[in-house]
């Protein structure tokens, strides 16, 4: 989807925008995010233990590396002109409810929540929900805060 500018933002207060496209949880990506992260405990990176001991039966994904996604999940549910640049300005609430099986595959749903003006931009609250594919309770929920820099006008359109 694209926007022409922030201001269009407007328009979606309220509404849910387009599903994002999914992205497959492959072994190496969850063993990428454990080397980088520091968090190598075999239920993620151990398939043959997982195997034998999870009760799933299969390594799973780190909850923050599903979090991580959410930037890249935006991209590809939106373009919006005139953003000269973006910031991830932090969650107000997060929580992993459900794990993440290794292969399997996400995708992100954004509402808009709330647009708040500053100089140069607007602080965005979007609440976000991501879903395992084949499985009906969503693996994250979350407040996520960012900010998006270029024109916006306050006033209501």
């Amino acid at each position: 989807m694209k926007l022409s500018s922030l201001n269009e933002l407007k328009h979606w207060l309220g509404k849910t925008l387009p599903p994002s496209d999914w992205q497959v949880i492959t072994q190496d990506r969850i063993n990428l995010f454990a080397e980088a992260g520091g968090d190598d405990q075999w239920i993620h990176v151990d398939p043959v233990r997982a195997a034998k001991e999870s009760p799933y039966g299969v390594t799973i994904a780190h909850g923050f590396l599903t979090l991580s996604l959410l930037s890249r999940f935006f991209t590809d549910t939106i373009l919006i002109d005139g953003v000269s640049l973006s910031i991830n300005y932090g969650v107000n609430k997060v929580r992993f409810t459900d794990p993440v099986l290794v292969n399997a595959r996400v995708r992100a749903h954004f509402t808009l929540a709330s647009l708040e003006a500053f100089k140069g931009g607007v602080q965005i609250i979007w609440n976000v929900s991501i879903e395992q594919e084949g499985k009906e309770r969503p693996c994250l929920i979350a407040e996520w805060v960012s900010r998006r820099y270029g024109k916006f006008d306050n006033e209501a359109s």
